[in-house]
């Protein structure tokens, strides 16, 4: 498995997504131990989840505590960076509210800490932006918290660029990731990802295939996918993540799975290397 850095971390170049997991239309348990196993059998060493990754409301966390019954029964589970996220909460209805106060933060933090049962968090991302909070006020909890060590790098999510500034200047230039929704269909975050690419700051795409429902219709909606995918014999999802990787050493895609294969196929595009021409023809869709 290629690797790519977020901080100081030394990661796998592409990570699992764990949302699908826990939230509605999730599989069984065993599946979804069988699809983390997968996942580090091939290689990966960067899950990221949230405590709002959850169907029920008295089950928050629920992909968290899933997360950390998968590491604690695999060998390799042990070198797994785990990123997970605050400040978005589902109250269970299929809803999703916002939190971004300080106290909240804080609390969701060490409920995190629990559920991965962790003395710090490898990485804590601050989730969603709360339009009731001032956004320093938000990033500053994380700030506390990166200074006691309950975590070990911050990041946040869903940031746009100015956000992304004032951050990294909150954290005193400690802003290791910003996790933004980025796919063929959803390319307003390039401003992002360019700035990201500027300042050495890891960029995670979310729901890179363009989400659960939409991914296996990648290359009929895209057909520059579907002729490069056809010439290299793979899956225009394979084709997807490799033009992502090349757009920047700073990418980090991290496709959200439910099963054993469809991770195999998403960590294969890793080894996969497209011509200019290629890449050309892609990033203009």
């Amino acid at each position: 498995m290629h690797t790519r850095r977020i901080g100081d971390v030394e990661v796998s170049a592409i990570g699992l997504g764990g949302m699908p997991m826990s939230i509605e239309g999730r599989p069984d348990e065993a599946r979804s131990l069988a699809t983390l196993h997968a996942a580090l059998d091939a290689g990966v060493t960067l899950i990221d989840t949230a405590d709002a990754y959850h169907r029920d409301a008295d089950e928050v966390g629920h992909n968290e505590t899933l997360i950390a019954k998968a590491l604690a029964s695999h060998d390799r589970g042990k070198d797994v960076l785990v990123a997970t996220k605050g400040g978005h909460l589902r109250p269970g209805d299929g809803s999703w509210t916002l939190d971004g106060s300080p106290r909240h933060l804080r609390e969701a933090c060490e409920a995190s800490l629990r559920r991965l049962g962790v003395e710090a968090i490898g990485l804590y991302q601050f989730h969603r932006p709360d339009p009731r909070v001032p956004y320093a006020e938000s990033v500053g909890a994380l700030r506390e918290l990166l200074d006691e060590g309950k975590i070990r790098m911050a990041g946040i999510s869903n940031a746009n660029p100015d956000q992304i500034r004032e951050a990294d200047e909150i954290l005193g230039g400690r802003l290791v990731s910003v996790q933004n929704q980025f796919s063929p269909a959803f390319r307003s975050s390039e401003p992002e990802l360019r700035l990201c690419d500027e300042r050495g700051i890891a960029f995670l795409p979310w729901s890179p295939l363009g989400g659960i429902a939409k991914a296996g219709e990648l290359g009929s909606a895209y057909a520059p996918f579907a002729r490069v995918a056809e010439a290299h014999g793979v899956s225009p999802q394979q084709v997807c993540l490799a033009w992502m990787l090349a757009k920047s050493p700073v990418v980090v895609p991290i496709p959200g799975s439910s099963r054993p294969e469809t991770i195999r196929d998403s960590l294969a595009a890793a080894e996969l290397s497209l011509t200019e021409k290629e890449f050309a023809e892609l990033d203009a869709v």
